[in-house]
């Protein structure tokens, strides 16, 4: 079945010295006034982002979302360390790298802890750190579970297996179509990336302060009130923390960026504007 793509989102490849990497990519015809580049969470992939992508363009921002390795489109090696987040990290700076221009660094959950790994480790790519729905350590108790109920499957059970039971425990509201294109990303996904970050999120040390310490780099916490990974007065403290930009949606839980696209790409793009916006040519 073939996934939907709005006429304004290009599916591509990014192509870097660590492997290539599946990509959306959105932007303006003209200028733009920056680029955004967009990290998927845990059982994710870029196409979480296809909502949110056409509204960046239209507030004149090229925005790429990139699958990690091991999810979706892009491939994964068996080896356990191509997964942890110091690795992972290392591909997000290549991936800057090809982009060829210094990004709006955008993680949603566990794609907010390898961003912040990133800029640890090289924060000169990037504009900026935005942390969405991501927090600042280890999962909270209610999401603990289950990733080890995950992870533990995993050891035992096939990719197809997993998936048949995990709709039987939690029975979706997706349409069949959507359930179909939910299931054909899950079993493109290597099931060696789920089990190696999942335990990497159960580990998580808090590095808040380490990340609060490279203070030329604008930060911004985004979340919704109803979060049910990291509690939302967690996220809040680590946003006062941090000394960022904070940013609650109401009536949201864990994607705003799906939930609420729309007001997510209005306060991005509200944070971008008020760091010093320079218009570049699309190349």
């Amino acid at each position: 079945m073939s996934r939907h793509t709005s006429p304004t989102v290009l599916r591509t490849t990014l192509r870097t010295p660590r492997g290539d990497f599946a990509a959306l990519e959105s932007a303006p015809a003209a200028e733009v006034r920056g680029t955004a580049m967009l990290l998927p969470g845990y059982t994710k992939g870029k196409d979480d982002f296809l909502a949110l992508l056409p509204y960046l363009r239209d507030a004149g921002y090229r925005a790429i979302a990139v699958d990690g390795r091991g999810q979706d489109e892009t491939a994964g090696p068996a080896d356990e360390a191509a997964y942890r987040y110091d690795a992972l990290a290392a591909d997000v700076l290549s991936q800057a790298e090809a982009i060829g221009t210094r990004v709006h660094l955008v993680g949603h959950s566990m794609g907010g802890q390898i961003a912040r790994a990133a800029v640890l480790r090289n924060a000169r790519p990037f504009l900026s750190l935005t942390l969405l729905s991501s927090g600042p350590g280890h999962v909270g108790e209610g999401r603990r579970l289950q990733v080890e109920l995950l992870t533990g499957a995993l050891a035992t059970m096939t990719m197809e297996q997993v998936w048949e039971a995990m709709r039987k425990l939690r029975p979706s509201t997706a349409s069949e179509p959507e359930l179909e294109v939910q299931r054909e990303r899950w079993l493109r996904t290597n099931p060696i990336h789920l089990q190696v970050t999942g335990r990497e999120l159960l580990g998580e040390p808090d590095r808040t302060a380490r990340l609060a310490a490279l203070t030329e780099l604008p930060k911004h916490m985004l979340y919704g009130d109803q979060d049910d990974t990291w509690a939302p007065d967690l996220l809040a403290d680590t946003a006062h923390r941090l000394g960022a930009r904070h940013t609650v949606m109401t009536d949201t839980r864990h994607s705003p960026h799906v939930e609420r696209a729309t007001r997510t790409a209005a306060e991005l793009t509200r944070f971008w504007d008020g760091l010093r916006p320079t218009s570049v040519s699309v190349r």
